[in-house]
């Protein structure tokens, strides 16, 4: 992406608005750099509609006839005073149209994250100094040398294997290891980059440009963000490690879909395979600040609490764990690339980086292999007996839509386990950047309907570039004072099993385009945890209690406000597109294995219906919502379905 410097100009005024700095030790987003940052961000947008959409929009933002759309006469952005500049910002945040409420939210998330995120031409973001937050780390001096050699393609390449694996995540990872330990030969392809502990510790801008997947960053109608890892293993390099099981109801729910094993033996071995791989423990789960508040308030309501299990060795679950988000430097987390990626690799396995699967290749109704591109444009083809697709639920429909594949359910059924959170601030300082990643959570009202559909209670680090995408903003100094008071605060948070579903389709370039609009069934839901986690921080002695909703509801238990009063200004704030700030980090089901293509994409084998030899081995098969943290769901899944592969195969 390459702005004009009228477009830039306009950048940097709308990033100036939300953070105009304090004009003494604190700069504008503009003097720090974040503008800069914002370009670096939105320029990996894989979609070349989205960017020319953004580029657009800063084209005609500065002119009287969009002053007048957004509520400030026929007056130009840039000649408004900052108090008038916010004040159009705040109206476009609450606009009763949703699209520009997505736009709201878009500006918004894209200028603060890249303010909070940067560095600065110091290397230390004065605001980091102001909330005490340490910045960067930096890479252990003593980190050990990469494991992998993974191979990088320079000029057109080809080459013929048993079976391609398209992602090289929680699924095409650990696919990779069954499919390799069968004896096949077995290529994985992976778009992003290879980075390993002495990459990690140099903060969350490199972080988020490396780490994480460049798009699409929001749903179409902008009612979430969507968060995926995008490297060699995936998001495993930067989840939370938490690993949980496949619920038992969950399963039943499954099989009665018409994957019969997921009520089986077979499935249960498949997870104990997997939870043994990751060396799943409970030994590493001291508690948090954050989540010492969590448990003192459930435990002062006498509802459930439990510790959570993580697959991690010889983690600190303290400073270093909670930059983890981030990569983990010590080499504690057991992602795919210490676990099932290595043991790929020592069967024999190629792994290739920095390049992206386009198509599948077919020939006479069966999979041949698929084509893919460097960054450079250079062409690499793999021909293949299988293909194994694992690019994540967003990405592996789109990769079969691409492709020519025209079954009805393909892209169907996606689920997001839609999260907010609920905030409190405390006397006590918290230092929420610290601990472990999650070590406590509750299901308490995991049963919301006596179907098994509700919400889990959990927290998280709060790092400051990706804790303003659950945070409104309704004017810079308001936003500011939440974010200086960051060491004090705790996010409790809110991850809805969502019954109802989108869709993932392309546009006419082939690149994914994500649908999802919360229904009215799931909002009950999530208004119902919002109530719930405002309880609990009240119970664990909270000062002041806040949503994520732009609308701003807020009080201070005893002092201002109520319990009662501020659950009904969430319900009357509402959780249409743009209302409340939510984040998808679970995305699911959008490839669902089943028993009849009527209502599944993919069979009980988690192959294409009617391409023989092409199995998807990754989130995108659940059949429904997990309800909880699906890593090791994903796992256990593609284990399962590699096998059977490696069984077909051999």
């Amino acid at each position: 992406m390459s702005l004009t410097l009228a477009q830039r100009a306009t950048l940097s005024l709308i990033c100036d608005t939300f953070a105009p700095g304090d004009g003494a030790e604190l700069p504008s987003a503009s003097r720090l750099g974040a503008v800069e940052a914002v370009e670096q961000l939105l320029a990996r947008n894989p979609s070349a509609a989205q960017r020319r959409a953004f580029e657009t929009l800063l084209r005609v933002w500065n002119s009287r006839t969009f002053g007048v759309l957004i509520g400030a006469g026929p007056r130009r952005f840039g000649d408004l005073p900052q108090a008038d500049r916010e004040q159009a910002l705040r109206r476009l945040g609450n606009s009763r149209l949703a699209r520009k409420r997505a736009v709201f939210q878009a500006l918004k998330g894209a200028a603060l994250t890249a303010y909070y995120a940067t560095p600065g031409a110091t290397g230390t973001n004065p605001a980091w100094q102001q909330m005490g937050f340490p910045g960067p780390s930096g890479a252990l001096p003593d980190a050990p040398r990469p494991a992998l050699t993974p191979l990088r393609p320079t000029g057109e390449t080809s080459l013929d294997c048993d079976v391609v694996v398209v992602g090289s995540g929680a699924g095409g990872g650990t696919a990779a290891a069954v499919l390799a330990a069968a004896g096949l030969d077995v290529v994985v392809v992976e778009r992003g980059g290879y980075y390993d502990d002495a990459d990690f510790g140099t903060g969350e801008l490199t972080g988020l440009l490396n780490l994480y997947s460049p798009g699409p960053a929001t749903t179409q109608e902008g009612q979430l963000g969507l968060v995926a890892g995008s490297c060699l293993g995936g998001g495993t390099v930067v989840n939370w490690t938490t690993s949980f099981r496949t619920p038992d109801d969950v399963r039943e729910e499954w099989a009665n879909l018409g994957a019969k094993q997921f009520a089986a033996d077979e499935f249960t071995e498949a997870l104990d395979a997997v939870a043994a791989r990751l060396g799943v423990n409970g030994e590493h789960s001291d508690a948090s600040g954050r989540d010492t508040v969590l448990e003192r308030g459930l435990r002062e309501l006498d509802w459930h609490v439990d510790a959570m299990p993580r697959n991690v060795r010889g983690c600190d679950a303290g400073i270093e764990c909670g930059r983890c988000g981030f990569g983990c430097r010590i080499g504690a987390k057991q992602s795919v690339t210490k676990t099932w990626l290595a043991d790929a690799a020592e069967h024999g396995a190629r792994l290739l980086i920095d390049t992206e699967v386009r198509t599948i290749m077919l020939r006479d109704g069966r999979a041949s292999g698929v084509a893919a591109v460097t960054p450079e444009g250079d062409a690499v083809t793999i021909r293949a007996r299988a293909v194994v697709v694992a690019a994540g639920a967003i990405h592996t429909p789109a990769l079969l839509r691409r492709s020519g594949i025209s079954g009805q359910n393909i892209g169907r059924y996606l689920r997001l386990h839609p999260a907010t959170a609920v905030f409190g601030t405390f006397d006590e300082e918290i230092r929420p950047w610290e601990g472990g990643l999650q070590t406590r959570y509750s299901t308490q009202h995991r049963d919301l309907n006596g179907h098994g559909y509700g919400v889990i209670y959990e927290t998280g680090p709060l790092t400051p570039g990706m804790t303003v995408g659950f945070l409104n903003w309704t004017g810079a100094a308001q936003h500011r004072a939440i974010m200086h008071n960051l060491a004090h605060t705790v996010a409790v948070g809110v991850i809805t099993r969502d019954r109802d579903h989108g869709t993932v389709s392309i546009d006419r370039a082939g690149d994914a385009v994500v649908r999802y609009r919360l229904s009215g069934y799931d909002q009950a839901h999530m208004h119902a945890g919002i109530e719930g986690a405002a309880t609990i921080l009240e119970a664990a002695g909270a000062r002041r209690i806040f949503s994520g909703h732009q609308s701003g509801p807020v009080y201070e238990p005893g002092i201002a406000g109520s319990h009662d009063t501020f659950v009904a200004e969430c319900l009357r704030a509402g959780y249409g597109p743009g209302r409340c700030a939510m984040g998808a980090l679970h995305i699911m089901g959008s490839a669902r294995m089943g028993g009849s293509r009527a209502d599944s994409a993919t069979d009980p084998d988690g192959v294409v219906w009617d391409v023989p030899n092409l199995v998807v081995a990754d989130g995108s098969c659940f059949p429904t919502a997990s309800g909880v943290n699906p890593m090791l769901t994903i796992e256990a899944i593609a284990h399962m379905n590699a096998a059977r592969l490696a069984t077909r195969l051999t």
